[in-house]
């Protein structure tokens, strides 16, 4: 739908592990040229990590198709000037270096104006570029401990808990991507050069822009919820009799229609219980009497018999029996890797906005796979 949108855009992503990578990517699935410049001598940092697809990281495989690999040496000279050479001829160069190291290599945004007039220079960091920012390094653990996210994350009592996927990487490449479109329009309109500065922490931040704002109005920080939500009850995760199910509802009409599918219809007009605020006052006592109910059925007879009523529920599935439903199957999101000259390549999930599968246009490439044709095409 998208795959030629940007097909004049030329990247260099000078990026490691995945943010930058992932903001590159996405706009190699709209057709940009990417030239992924790898460090020597082992290149990008997540191509060292298990697990791997017949040898090849799975983390580097998820954020770096639509690529080529252009392998540099970034101790030798020349190929710093390599490098410049190519800056000179992009529209946009994506980094991630530890503090100080791009200004180290002759790479800060002053000295890219000076190769490249009209530069869009995407940097992403940790903490930013300011004067106390730039002196912390960080990784998506570390700003999620740091921000707060943590401190609300798991069940009351125990320790804190980290969001397993990478949250703050994949939101900070997608603003990083985003931010690179509205440069690159602002270029066509004479702009000049500019300098997007994505941070991990302004994403950990607009995460959770609700608890922050509640904390605002009343002081109170968030509390561990566990799979509960901080605005509605009832809306968590509950025990069956062989297993445990999702239900949320999210309005009076839904509290209500529960009640009565339930037979506990005294529950609705219980004063406790007859608003939300009120029930969220009270979430102990509700979900004291849900799991009572909850534990006498099995799973399948909730999912059932709650959707027949029109509640929103569902089962808790692993990665394995999620990736075998029907819906997955009908949104197509995975790419065939064959019907891409990738024969010995594994599915790879597509951008949620690539929906007709067509921004596939190379796969991840090997490392320094293209120096040769792009050092060629340099002369």
């Amino acid at each position: 739908m998208f795959s030629q949108t940007y097909k004049n855009l030329n990247i260099i992503d000078l990026s490691t592990n995945i943010a930058g990578p992932l903001a590159a990517m996405t706009l190699g699935d709209m057709g940009a040229d990417v030239i992924k410049v790898e460090r020597a001598p082992g290149g990008d940092d997540t191509r060292q990590l298990t697990p791997t697809w017949e040898g090849v990281s799975t983390v580097y495989l998820s954020v770096n198709r639509n690529k080529r690999s252009l392998l540099l040496d970034f101790k030798k000279s020349e190929d710093i000037r390599t490098l410049k050479k190519l800056i000179a001829k992009a529209d946009v160069v994506i980094e991630s270096f530890p503090p100080g190291l791009g200004a180290k290599l002759g790479l800060s945004f002053d000295e890219l104006k000076l190769i490249n007039a009209d530069i869009i220079l995407c940097s992403i960091s940790a903490f930013g570029d300011g004067e106390i920012g730039a002196k912390k390094p960080g990784y998506d653990a570390l700003v999620q401990a740091v921000s707060g996210l943590m401190s609300f994350t798991g069940h009351k009592g125990q320790e804190p808990v980290r969001i397993a996927p990478s949250v703050l990487d994949i939101s900070t490449g997608m603003w990083a991507a985003m931010s690179i479109m509205a440069a690159a329009k602002n270029r066509d309109n004479g702009e000049g050069a500019q300098h997007i500065r994505s941070a991990l922490i302004d994403s950990a931040f607009l995460l959770m822009c609700h608890q922050v704002a509640g904390f605002k109005a009343t002081g109170i920080d968030p509390e561990k919820l566990g799979s509960g939500a901080p605005s509605a009850v009832p809306y968590r995760v509950y025990s069956a009799s062989d297993g445990s199910f999702m239900l949320a509802t999210a309005s009076d009409p839904q509290f209500i229609r529960l009640c009565n599918a339930l037979d506990i219809s005294e529950l609705a007009t219980d004063p406790r219980f007859e608003s939300m605020s009120n029930r969220i006052k009270h979430r102990d006592q509700i979900d004291g009497v849900l799991e009572n109910k909850f534990s006498q059925r099995p799973v399948a007879h909730w999912l059932s018999f709650l959707a027949d009523q029109g509640l929103s529920v569902g089962p808790v599935n692993s990665v394995s029996s999620a990736l075998e439903m029907d819906v997955i199957k009908e949104r197509g999101l995975f790419h065939n890797p064959k019907a891409n000259g990738w024969n010995s390549g594994m599915p790879l999930i597509r951008s949620p906005f690539d929906l007709d599968g067509s921004g596939w246009h190379r796969r991840p490439p090997a490392l320094g796979e293209h120096t040769e044709e792009i050092l060629k095409d340099l002369i």
